[in-house]
Parts: structure tokens; sequence; C-alpha cells
């Protein structure tokens, strides 16, 4: 592993109105590794996302790829860039088999018509190099397929296109004990192969299954960033609830909570 971040944010700010989301937020991934996103409800882990892709732009901040100062204006910008997001929702056409999902609006063509065995064999390379073997036909209507074989579609078409950072939002949130023991093994295959991966998640046992590190957003702000290895489930909690746990977080206040961080009722603009 390099010891320079793939990504790495600085002083990130974003404001919606009056509505501060993020402040002052530093985050890095690096290639071969698992970093995992956490916070609670409204903590700004969608928002921080959509900033990484380019769909909002930032108030303030400074972003570095491969070690370079880079301008992400657009998700254009960001695919430039090799940086691919799987949202919640898969953003899958149900009516379309796997090789037209995997090349939604990037369809390659020969002459005037789509060059379907192409297409073909350079999905069925993808997924063979993932090794994703529950699929049984490269045409299957994505209708007919499982949770996780959606989900393990919806991965494959991000690494498409030598993408070197992947960020998949909740990727287990709802699949069965079989099916997210799958999706797990893909999202620590893609590190192994050398991909810089950003793992948003609520579940703590895959977040301590698959992470090499762990990134803590409260209240729009990284309270902290260690790697998984040096920090328990219940020290992850307090983080995400807390803002603070011992002398991981927030620094504590005098006279306050004992936790360092005000309650959210009395932020204002706080995101809840």
């Amino acid at each position: 592993m390099s010891a320079t971040p793939l990504l790495e944010l600085r002083g990130i700010d974003k404001s919606f109105g009056p509505v501060q989301v993020l402040r002052d937020v530093a985050l890095s991934a690096h290639a071969g590794e698992v970093t995992a996103l956490v916070g609670d409800n409204g903590a700004g882990k969608s928002t921080l996302v959509k900033c990484i892709s380019g769909i909002y732009p930032t108030d303030a901040g400074e972003f570095l790829f491969d070690g370079r100062p880079v301008s992400i204006n657009s998700p254009r910008d960001a695919a430039a860039l090799g940086i691919e997001v799987v949202y919640q929702d898969l953003a899958l056409c149900d009516n379309l088999d796997i090789v037209q999902n995997m090349f939604l609006g990037r369809e390659k063509r020969s002459g005037i018509v789509l060059d379907e065995p192409t297409m073909e064999q350079m999905a069925a390379e993808t997924l063979a190099g993932l090794s994703i073997r529950t699929v049984k036909s490269l045409r299957q209507h994505v209708a007919s397929l499982s949770g996780g074989q959606r989900q393990t579609v919806a991965i494959a078409k991000a690494v498409l296109w030598n993408s070197k950072l992947v960020i998949l939002d909740e990727p287990t949130a709802a699949l069965g004990v079989a099916q997210t023991a799958q999706v797990l093994e893909l999202v620590r295959r893609l590190a192994d192969n050398g991909l810089a991966v950003v793992l948003i998640s609520h579940n703590m046992n895959d977040v301590f299954a698959v992470s090499d590190r762990i990134a803590a957003l409260y209240l729009g702000q990284m309270v902290a960033q260690v790697k998984t290895a040096d920090i328990n489930h219940s020290q992850v909690v307090e983080l995400i609830t807390a803002g603070r746990s011992g002398n991981l977080g927030l620094p504590a206040e005098p006279g306050g909570n004992g936790t360092g961080a005000a309650p959210a009722d009395t932020i204002p603009g706080a995101v809840r």
C-alpha cells in the first residue's frame, strides 16, 4: 500500500442555505484498503459522497487524487479520475439484461450498431475477474436476479471502467445473511485487487468484517479516522452517537456534558 492516499479531502465545507452540513471534513482513502464511513442518519455521509462524486459543489476545501490537487465539478470529472459510486438504489433497469445494464449510457458501437460481442466479452471478463459465479447468464434480465446478484452486477458495473476508487452506499442493507456474506467477500476482493473502497454502512458487523480503516462522522464533522484494528465496536458507537470516545473524537469541554459535544438541539443548523 502506498503511503500517499489515493483520495484525500482537506477542510471540506458544505452548506444548504443557513444549514451547514459538512464542517472542515478531512478524509483519506488508500488503494488496496476498505475505508468504512460511518455516522448516524443526518451526519452528512450522503452529502460527502455527493461532493466526492461531483453532484454537489463544495463551499471550501481541497481534493487530492493520487497526491495531486484536482477539481471535481461534475460526475463526469469524477468518472474521468476513476471514481465510481454504487448508490443504495443501484440504478439498474429491471427490463434490461446484465450486459445492457453494465454498459447503459456507455455502449460500445461498431459503426452505427451496438457492438454486442465486445460488450458481452468485457462484461464476462469483469465478472470473472471479480470471481462472480452466481450469475447463470449475462443475458438474464435484472428483474430475475436476487438482491445479492443485483448488488454484484452494480459493483461489477462500477469497476468495468478502470475505476480506482469505488464508493458503496449501504451495499448489504436489504440482503439476507448468505447474500450479505457474498457481497462482503466481493467488497474485500475489490480492495485486494488494488482498488480503494469507501464503504458506507450502519452495520457494525459488516464494518469490522471487511474494513481496514473506520472514518466516523458526527453532525457534519469527521471526528476520527483510525485503523479498524485499533478500535472496538463500542468506541465506534460512541463516536457515532456522541462524537467522542475516550481520547478519540471531539475534545472535551470544561463544564460540558462529558462527551465533548453539545446536544444536537443546541447546535444551530444541526442536521439530525
